[in-house]
């Protein structure tokens, strides 16, 4: 049962691997972006990519709460239309002060969640390449970690 799956789960996978590069293909050759990745701040992004990480996880967090407050100005000056004014500034304030203070918090949490993803991803990136790599060990072998050497023999037992 597990050989029937395995050739349908390979195509499945080079299949989402030709979909997935057609459109990384696609975002990179749009002339927007191009034309972004020229400009100065695209060129500091590219060479600082945990900054641009940070800067995407912020916008994309920010989304949500900067949508509110636009929802909330457009409702309070239809309200001022209607005839108040005083309160129409002093919500647009209050809420002007409540989402600076949203968007301080959330530039922290997308600082934490940055660091989070690059500390994860090289973990998970050291930790495959241990497991799966293709060196055989020898008899005795050595392994350092934290300024110790350990020191361990391998005894391979056959079975005839």
């Amino acid at each position: 049962m597990a050989k029937e799956d395995s050739p349908s789960a390979s195509k499945d996978l080079q299949e989402l691997q030709r979909k997935l590069s057609l459109l990384i293909e696609s975002v990179q050759n749009n002339s927007k972006v191009v034309a972004f990745m020229k400009s100065p701040v695209g060129q500091y992004l590219d060479r600082h990519p945990f900054a641009a990480l940070t800067l995407l996880v912020f916008v994309v967090m920010s989304a949500v709460p900067v949508g509110f407050f636009l929802l909330l100005v457009v409702l309070t000056s239809l309200a001022a239309f209607v005839g108040v004014m005083l309160l129409e500034g002093l919500v647009i304030s209050v809420g002007g002060i409540a989402l600076f203070c949203v968007l301080c918090v959330l530039g922290f949490v997308s600082l934490s969640v940055s660091g989070t993803i690059i500390v994860s991803y090289v973990a998970m990136s050291s930790l495959i390449n241990y497991w799966f790599s293709p060196r055989r060990p020898g008899p005795h072998r050595s392994l350092r970690t934290s300024g110790i050497t350990w020191e361990f023999t391998v005894e391979f037992q056959t079975k005839l």
